[in-house]
């Protein structure tokens, strides 16, 4: 059918063409001349290098405009998605992309060839024909799942790893716990240290392990379970697991710390919550997922279930 077409006529089919006439940020620019369109969508649209300016991909939604370039707005969305059942790509840019990691994988195998998190990105950059690789800023247990950000470039790893705490502002996670617990919310500071079996033991006093400190609010109880919120003023191995262990209410499915199986059939642990400055822009970046439908699930169950 395009064989039929004239130049023009086929573009015209792939994308919608605007002239610009005044200086403003692009995402204001394509904003106005396609009324009706919500800005979240056109930022899935430059995410997805569905925008060109003078014939170049443009991906910064900052991007400043001139009179007399030309903007191409593509009609059919590249996808970005990745059809994988162990991570789904919340957002991505040139420097970082943000994932929603499942339980049951590792952020990191201690081999180049062990599956984990950064191979299936590794995997997925080479097919979309980047030239970049995933690297690690930090991890969650294999059997956590959650928000993870992967730097894209040495550039932006350096950056986020230099000083996690500044740039990661905001991060929290949510569990479902044994029992009800007694407090609103409280505090966990001790300790912690691994024992030859790669066991982590708390202590009040220091036991040559790193001090930790986590920070809970009880947000659901039921009879037999409580759902529970957590943020961490430290990021230490199994920190949130040993913690609340110590509080006497050990986390569903956590059978490595007193934990034991339910109907979720998986650790109920998750991490909802990450807000971070981009390392690169210095733009503030929010993500936000729903608690896992399998933790409010327990929190429903009647006593005789």
């Amino acid at each position: 059918m395009a064989r039929n077409l004239t130049g023009a006529q086929y573009a015209a089919t792939k994308y919608n063409e605007y002239r610009v006439t005044e200086s403003m940020l692009l995402l204001d620019f394509v904003s106005k001349q396609m009324s009706g369109i919500s800005r979240n969508k056109l930022k899935d649209i430059l995410q997805g290098r569905g925008i060109a300016v003078d014939k170049k991909i443009v991906t910064q939604y900052n991007f400043q405009v001139e009179p007399g370039m030309i903007v191409r707005v593509s009609k059919h969305r590249r996808k970005t998605e990745m059809d994988n059942k162990w991570i789904q790509i919340v957002y991505e840019d040139k420097d970082i992309v943000i994932i929603n990691k499942q339980a049951g994988i590792l952020s990191m195998g201690s081999s180049a060839k062990q599956f984990c998190v950064k191979t299936i990105l590794d995997e997925y950059f080479t097919k979309r024909r980047f030239k970049c690789h995933a690297h690690v800023v930090h991890r969650l247990d294999r059997e956590t799942s959650g928000l993870m950000v992967y730097a894209k470039s040495i550039e932006a790893a350096q950056i986020l790893q230099s000083d996690w705490k500044k740039y990661c502002f905001d991060r929290r996670y949510v569990s479902v716990l044994h029992g009800r617990m007694e407090q609103e919310g409280g505090t966990v500071s001790s300790w912690l240290k691994d024992n030859k079996s790669f066991v982590t033991f708390s202590s009040e006093t220091d036991n040559g392990g790193k001090f930790a400190v986590t920070h809970y609010h009880t947000l659901q109880t039921s009879e037999h379970y409580s759902l529970v919120e957590m943020r961490l003023d430290t990021g230490r191995k199994n920190q949130i697991r040993v913690h609340m262990s110590d509080l006497g209410h050990p986390i569903v499915g956590d059978l490595k710390y007193g934990g034991e199986p339910s109907s979720a059939r998986r650790m109920c642990l998750h991490a909802y919550r990450l807000f971070l400055y981009h390392p690169i822009t210095g733009d503030c970046l929010e993500f936000e997922t729903p608690f896992p439908a399998p933790f409010l699930n327990l929190l429903k169950q009647k006593s005789d279930e």
